[in-house]
C-alpha cells in the first residue's frame, strides 16, 4: 500500500502539472476537413483569386505576411507553388470580432452586529459574489484549402487571438507567424510524391 507522503506527493504533482498546461499561452486552434477527400492526390497549391481578405481589390503587408507563412509551410509539406492551377486551392480571412467575457469572483467581508446576549458588537461573515465583465476585441484567422478541381473545401483552419491592433508591427508579425504555424502543425498531409 503507498504511503500517504507518496500519495501527496503525487497529488501535487499532478495538480501543478495540470496548473500548468491550463496556463500554456499559445493561439486556439480549430481544424476540420472533407473525410471524404484524398489528399494522396494534390502535389500543387496556388492561392484563390481574389483571396477573401483582399475583397477591396488591394493586398496589404498582413496579408503578404499570411501568404509568405503560407506558402512556407506547404513547401514544408512538400508541396510545390504554382502562381495558377494548382491542384490545392489556398484562401484566407482575417475578421475582428467583439467578445465580452462575464466571471464572477467571490468575496467576504463582515458586518458588526451588536449582540444583546454577549453586550457587544460581533463580526458576522458575509460570502457573496461579485460578477466582472471584461469586453475585448478578438482576431480570427482562417486558412481554407480549396480542391482545385471541384471548387470544394477539403480542410480548414482557425486561430482565434486576442485582437492586437496595439501592439507594435513586429509583434504582430510575430503573432501571425505564430498562429500560421500552429495551424499547420495540425495538418497532418504531405504532398503525393
Amino acid at each position: 500500500m503507498p504511503k500517504p507522503r507518496n500519495l501527496l506527493a503525487a497529488a501535487l504533482l499532478a495538480i501543478s502539472t495540470l496548473t500548468l498546461a491550463a496556463c500554456a499561452s499559445g493561439p486556439s486552434v480549430r481544424t476540420d476537413r472533407d473525410p471524404a477527400a484524398d489528399f494522396g492526390q494534390y502535389r500543387t497549391f496556388s492561392f484563390y483569386k481574389p483571396i477573401a481578405m483582399e475583397q477591396a481589390g488591394y493586398s496589404s503587408w498582413i496579408s503578404e505576411r499570411i501568404r509568405e507563412d503560407v506558402r512556407r509551410e506547404m513547401e514544408a509539406r512538400g508541396y510545390r507553388y504554382q502562381p495558377e492551377g494548382g491542384d490545392l486551392l489556398v484562401n484566407f480571412q482575417l475578421v475582428q470580432q467583439e467578445r465580452t467575457e462575464l466571471w464572477s469572483v467571490p468575496r467576504a467581508s463582515f458586518e458588526w452586529v451588536y449582540s444583546y446576549h454577549s453586550r457587544g458588537y460581533v463580526a458576522v461573515p458575509i460570502w457573496y459574489d461579485e460578477p466582472q465583465l471584461s469586453r475585448y476585441r478578438e482576431g480570427v484567422l482562417t486558412v481554407d484549402l480549396v480542391d482545385g478541381q471541384r471548387h470544394r473545401l477539403v480542410w480548414t483552419a482557425a486561430v482565434s487571438t486576442p485582437e492586437g491592433s496595439k501592439r507594435a508591427p513586429e509583434k504582430r508579425l510575430a503573432a501571425i507567424d505564430q498562429a500560421i504555424t500552429a495551424m499547420f502543425a495540425k495538418y497532418p498531409y504531405r504532398a503525393a510524391n
